[in-house]
């Protein structure tokens, strides 16, 4: 069976977002992608605090100083379509207030038709955590599991009740409910995050950084999966953020998933061959506008399906 392809939405700073938004999703359907996808990067500080996921001395991409909402992009494009699942890789979760998020999810896939897929991470900016004022990036984790509880309950039948640190419903009817189970994706990279995965959610987002890499922690995934003795199977989306130039890259240095579409295309065909079901491709950020960024997704997908992606 093919590898499902998703195509990355337009929110960073060169594009218009009420119009290029639903033009590019609306695309996305029609050339074939079966998922659109949003991404949360809530600020940028000036002047950074700490280096690009809290790596001393990493500087933050340029494209973070403009990054709009995910849930907004995510509407606007569940508005314009029809087929294509909605997803993110990821939402920051314990920026957000459990309840709140939850209902907004609910929401979106009951509007949908039965197409959010809610990717969630825990973040790594100390300047997010202190902007959301919720709850300290130390906690991070707790909130987390929190969250992922919330929205089990609340997506569930009514009357709704939950206990916890942060969210307390005495007994309430919350809707509207999703017209399906929601899927529930975490970018895990850790021991701590690969157990929460296993144990808590449907399914692992992680992100493209060499074939080797992502084998390797696709199979100590599926090693704790079966020494937890999970028999869900895990859904896995793996997000690839290409530096796409018209120009193949010749140089020996050559960084997964940089250079032409032909060289994007040889990469995605490597990695699809580990086994995973979908292929989040988020060209946004080297195209100069909304038709720049129409024209490489369709390049890149005619000739991913034409090599057997």
């Amino acid at each position: 069976m093919a590898t499902r392809l998703g195509l990355g939405l337009p929110q960073n700073r060169q594009y218009h977002l009420g119009r290029d938004v639903p033009d590019v999703a609306r695309t996305a359907e029609r050339i074939g992608y079966d998922s659109v996808w949003v991404y949360e990067r809530a600020l940028f500080p000036e002047p950074a605090t700490q280096g690009l996921y809290g790596v001393e001395g990493l500087p933050w991409p340029d494209s973070y100083r403009h990054v709009a909402d995910p849930l907004v992009t995510l509407t606007l494009a569940a508005a314009a379509t029809e087929r294509v699942r909605l997803g993110s890789s990821v939402l920051v979760a314990p920026l957000h207030v459990p309840f709140q998020l939850a209902k907004a999810l609910a929401s979106l896939d009951a509007a949908s038709g039965g197409r959010v897929v809610a990717g969630f991470g825990t973040g790594w900016s100390l300047d997010e955590y202190a902007a959301s004022g919720f709850r300290p990036i130390k906690e991070r984790g707790q909130v987390l599991d929190e969250i992922i509880d919330v929205c089990r309950a609340v997506w569930g039948p009514d009357p709704v009740r939950y206990d916890g640190r942060i969210t307390k419903i005495g007994s309430a009817v919350v809707g509207p409910k999703p017209a399906r189970p929601i899927p529930i994706l975490l970018a895990a990279s850790t021991r701590r995050a690969r157990e929460r995965l296993v144990e808590r959610a449907d399914g692992w987002l992680p992100v493209g950084m060499g074939v080797e890499r992502i084998a390797s922690q696709w199979r100590a995934l599926r090693d704790l999966a079966a020494e937890r003795g999970r028999q869900r199977p895990i859904q896995t989306v793996l997000r690839v953020n290409p530096a796409y130039s018209a120009k193949a890259y010749d140089g020996a240095d050559r960084r997964p998933f940089q250079g032409n579409a032909d060289q994007i295309v040889e990469d995605l065909h490597a990695h699809a061959a580990i086994g995973l079901e979908e292929v989040l491709v988020d060209l946004q950020g080297t195209a100069r506008d909304a038709e720049e960024l129409k024209d490489i997704a369709a390049e890149v997908y005619e000739k991913a399906r034409a090599a057997g992606v």
